[in-house]
């Protein structure tokens, strides 16, 4: 029987998962405090593991070297981006990760959010709250007619597009593999990311955070998008200029943009969140019953699962 020590502190709210968990692995160390590990926390809770369940924690070099009896990381997360394989293969770790494990709760937000922004909720909301009645006619938008624009069509924009389909709305698409089976099936338009931004209404990024999406929502790519649209991001911080952004909501040349992620988080007090045509949420993407109990089971079956990470292999290329 594996020694398990399990650093995510969520299983408490899932009592029949966790006795289901511990009445396998008998034994289990389980995490309580909620509170953010630092690098010695982590360390020291995870001293003699040879399993270890995590969320977000970083195994830098550091907690690597220091965890000679780890042998597996098994990750109960919806990204991957905090892990680097080269890290985990000098020290023989192998990890287990679910891709597309959150995608029903994440791509329900991401179409919350076009609704939510282009109906101008947020706005209206505000006056309501100052007492005021009604607002400006005609000051928002149907989403139904636009063109919406999906940039990243894997398991979640795949999602997405699903969700869509009764919107009345065009689709258009670009991922960097040939998608054009699900695009026949749901009639998606594949189109350049040049087109991407030129045509996009309403623009939902869905990519992975890697060294090719990091900083690709440049000043020079915002100017490109569509005068007057929305940019949508439920994906990862770090991949929109979030000062550039600022500037053009203000502007005018992006209409609105509403956001569940930041470059750094948590983001209290980020000048985005003063700006009247910005909406934001916490990162709650992945925080619905449904998602969390997924992450946990994948979790737990990543135990007996786990693999050897290679570096500029999905999901680290």
């Amino acid at each position: 029987m594996p020694r398990i020590a399990v650093a995510t502190p969520y299983f408490d709210f899932f009592p029949d998962l966790k006795a289901e968990f511990e009445a396998k692995y008998p034994g289990t160390k389980f995490r309580t405090n909620r509170e953010k590990f630092t690098e010695d926390q982590l360390i020291d809770f995870l001293k003699g593991a040879e399993v270890a369940l995590i969320g977000l924690d970083k195994f830098t070099d550091r907690v690597c070297a220091s965890l000679p009896d780890l042998k597996v990381i098994s990750l109960c997360s919806a990204g991957v981006d905090h892990i680097d394989p080269a890290i985990l293969n000098k020290y023989g770790i192998k990890m287990w990760w679910a891709a597309g494990i959150n995608k029903v709760s994440v791509s329900e937000l991401a179409v919350c959010f076009m609704v939510f922004t282009i109906r101008k909720v947020h706005f209206f909301s505000s006056i309501l709250r100052r007492g005021e009645w009604k607002g400006p006619i005609g000051f928002a938008a149907d989403l139904r007619g636009r063109t919406v624009g999906i940039h990243g069509c894997g398991f979640i924009g795949q999602e997405v597009v699903k969700l869509l389909q009764p919107y009345g709305v065009k689709i258009i698409a670009n991922d960097r593999e040939d998608k054009s089976e699900f695009y026949k099936q749901y009639g998606v338009e594949s189109v350049s990311p040049e087109e991407l931004w030129a045509r996009s209404d309403v623009l939902t990024i869905h990519l992975s955070r890697n060294a090719t999406t990091i900083g690709m929502y440049s000043a020079a790519v915002l100017d490109k998008m569509k005068p007057g649209s929305i940019l949508i991001n439920c994906a990862r911080g770090s991949m929109v200029d979030e000062k550039a952004l600022k500037e053009r909501l203000e502007s005018g040349h992006i209409a609105g943009a509403a956001f569940d992620v930041f470059d750094v988080e948590p983001a209290n007090g980020h000048p985005l969140l003063d700006v009247p045509n910005f909406f934001a949420s916490p990162h709650i993407g992945a925080t619905t019953r449904e998602s969390w109990g997924a992450m946990l089971r994948s979790g737990i079956h990543g135990i007996e699962h786990a693999y050897r990470a290679e570096t500029g292999v999905y999901p680290f290329d």
